[in-house]
Formats: structure tokens, C-alpha cells, sequence
């Protein structure tokens, strides 16, 4: 299968396109900038020059692929609405394409809106539209398109992460301490890197239209005791901040800081036959090179 990978030189990318290559797929990938093409080519994959704006090109990828995985998005907060509003018209773009085709579609979301204080599953719609990727691959589906939802964990870990864990640290370091917010027993899910590559590829050889499918390995990490972690790598004190005191430590993170989304990924090891094999977080921050300077 040829596979149009968006996003496809970021940090999940890279190890999904070496997924879909191991498993004999040829992959095209999107590339915005000189130095994303030059590392998709020395990968092996394909290059398509343009961007999520260029719904040009997000059709040219499309018309040229049987299969997509769309993993691009703008993850600066600060611009939410902006970045929310081309997810929407580059799903449209491709899947416009891959009307009445059957053709898979995998587009990504997370887990932030969902109900707190219980393990969210793949039956549940979360509370609030916090990624509208959700709704426009839904809207696809009675156009003939096998499109599918992978929510992934709010920590996909590996060498090379620079998500949320890695503002952690540089925080921690920054101000002395490693906080969590209150009791710190809200619940953060978390995944392996090469864990949510292959689900992502099963996804797109086995998924059905409509589908949520959940990139969870760590069901749920208590905040405090990823905190407890980082102060110990770190040797600095692990604090406690109430919600008045979190903005100033936290930053812009403090709405993520304080979330309860514990998820399982039950359903989805049963439906696709996907099982995470590689270490879960802590250990992973314990033997990892997160604290390598």
C-alpha cells in the first residue's frame, strides 16, 4: 500500500514511517521546509513539498496514496482556533479526494475533554471538542471514506521527545522544584513511540470507518508520581501548587497540569489485535536519556 503520511518527519512520524516501511508499505511523506525533506528522503520515503495550508498539495498526496495516516498539526497553544480551523479544512481537503473510494483514513486526536475521574474508553465522545479532528473524520464517513480516530496518550515517550514530559524537566530545572498541581492524583495516560507506530499502522490495514481507537499503554500515571520521578532525576524538591499558584509555575501548561485523562485500551487491543510491548513512562524516564543535558 502507498501511504500519504502528513507530519511524517515529526517525532511520532518519523517512527511511523518506519513502521509502515517495515511492514512493506511505501510511504509519501509531506514536507514543509528543506530540512524535513532531507530527512524523509534519507529515510526511504517519498517526498511531497507543501504544507497543511496548501490543500493543493494535501490533494495531490492524497490522489497519489491508498492509504493516509494524518499526523501534522500546529502545536502551538497560543494559536488554538487558527490551528483548529486548518486541521478541519486539511481533513476535508484529503478526504474530499478519498470520497466513495473506501480508502483509509487515520487522522489523531487526544484525550483532554473526556469526563475526569474514570478510565475513559474508545465508546466515549469527550465533553468538550478540544480537537475538531474527531468530527471531520466522522463527516467523512457517509461520504465513503474509511475514515478513523487514533487518540493518543498526552505522553508518547522516546528518545528524542520534546512534548509535555520534556517542559516538565526544563521547568523543575528552571525553578528548583518539580510541582503537580493539589494532591497531584489527577491521571496523565502515556504511550510508547514505537507502541503508537504500529497502532497506527494496524489502524490503517484493519480499521473501520468511524472508529476510535486508543494509543494507551500507561492507563493512567498519577501527576504526583511523574512530579516524584523528575525531583528525584533531578535531586530538587517535589512541591505542591494550588490552582492559584499553578498558572505562575506551570505557564501556559496549567490547564494540561491539572487534567484527570486516565484512558484504556482495552477495546482497541481486542478489535485490532495491538498490545503495548515497550517500557511504560517511569521506567522509561528512570533509564531514558530525558535527563541527559
Amino acid at each position: 500500500m502507498k501511504v500519504f503520511v502528513t507530519g511524517a518527519s515529526g517525532f511520532v512520524g518519523s517512527a511511523v514511517v518506519q513502521e509502515l516501511q517495515q511492514a512493506g508499505h511505501q510511504v509519501l511523506g509531506l514536507a514543509r521546509s528543506d530540512a524535513s525533506a532531507q530527512a524523509l528522503g534519507a529515510a526511504g520515503a517519498e517526498v511531497l513539498r507543501g504544507d497543511l495550508n496548501d490543500l493543493d498539495s494535501l490533494k495531490r498526496g492524497a490522489a497519489a496514496a491508498d492509504g493516509i495516516i494524518h499526523l501534522g498539526y500546529n502545536h502551538d497553544f497560543s494559536q488554538y482556533e487558527a490551528a483548529a480551523a486548518t486541521e478541519t479544512s486539511a481533513i476535508g481537503a484529503m478526504g474530499s479526494v478519498l470520497a466513495g473510494s473506501n480508502r483509509p483514513l487515520v487522522v489523531t486526536s487526544g484525550f483532554a475533554g473526556f469526563a475526569p475521574g474514570r478510565l475513559a474508553t474508545e465508546e466515549d465522545m469527550p465533553a468538550m471538542a478540544v480537537r475538531t479532528s474527531e468530527p471531520a473524520a466522522q463527516a467523512l464517513v457517509p461520504q465513503g471514506v474509511r475514515a478513523m480516530v487514533v487518540r493518543l496518550a498526552a505522553s508518547v515517550h522516546d528518545a528524542g521527545d520534546h512534548g509535555f514530559v520534556p517542559y516538565l524537566i526544563g521547568l523543575a530545572r528552571q525553578k528548583g522544584a518539580a510541582a503537580y498541581i493539589g494532591e497531584g492524583q489527577n491521571r496523565w495516560p502515556a504511550v510508547h513511540r514505537r507502541d503508537a507506530a504500529r497502532l497506527f499502522r494496524l489502524a490503517l490495514e484493519q480499521g473501520v470507518a468511524g472508529a476510535r481507537y486508543h494509543g494507551v499503554g500507561d492507563e493512567g500515571l498519577a501527576f504526583r508520581d511523574l512530579a516524584g520521578v523528575i525531583g528525584q532525576q533531578l535531586q530538587v524538591p517535589v512541591v505542591s501548587k494550588s490552582a492559584e499558584e499553578a498558572a505562575d509555575y506551570f505557564g501556559w501548561m496549567a490547564r494540561f497540569a491539572s487534567l484527570d485523562m486516565a484512558a484504556s485500551s482495552a477495546l482497541t487491543q481486542q478489535r485490532l489485535g495491538w498490545q503495548p510491548t515497550h517500557v511504560g513512562l517511569l521506567a522509561d524516564l528512570e533509564h531514558g536519556d530525558y535527563f541527559a543535558k
